[in-house]
């Protein structure tokens, strides 16, 4: 026996909850923002984000050292993990 149940109900889906509350539109993970972030807070958040590119740089430099790896070889991986990154960083208008 297939039985299929009708939109809305329990078994049914989101299409009827939607329909019923159509002012409540579906959130990520994260809940939207009252406000904007001020100057401050953001330049905080950036500079926290800028030491943990930093970590992230000097871990990968500390493995790649410890595997022998030719120094030339550590500066270019550290050098464009470090950029792609920070240009991610500084392009994000959530920070």
């Amino acid at each position: 026996m297939d039985t299929a149940a009708a939109p809305g109900t329990a078994d049914g889906g989101r299409e009827g909850d939607l329909e019923r509350h159509p002012e409540q539109r579906p959130q990520g993970m994260l809940p939207g923002r009252e406000r904007r972030r001020t100057r401050v807070e953001r330049g905080f958040m950036r500079l926290i984000a800028t030491g943990g590119i930093i970590a992230i740089a000097v871990a990968l430099g500390a493995i790649l050292v410890g595997q022998d790896v030719a120094g030339w070889i550590v500066g270019l991986v550290i050098g464009v993990t470090s950029v792609v990154l920070a240009a991610l960083l500084w392009s994000s208008r959530q920070l």
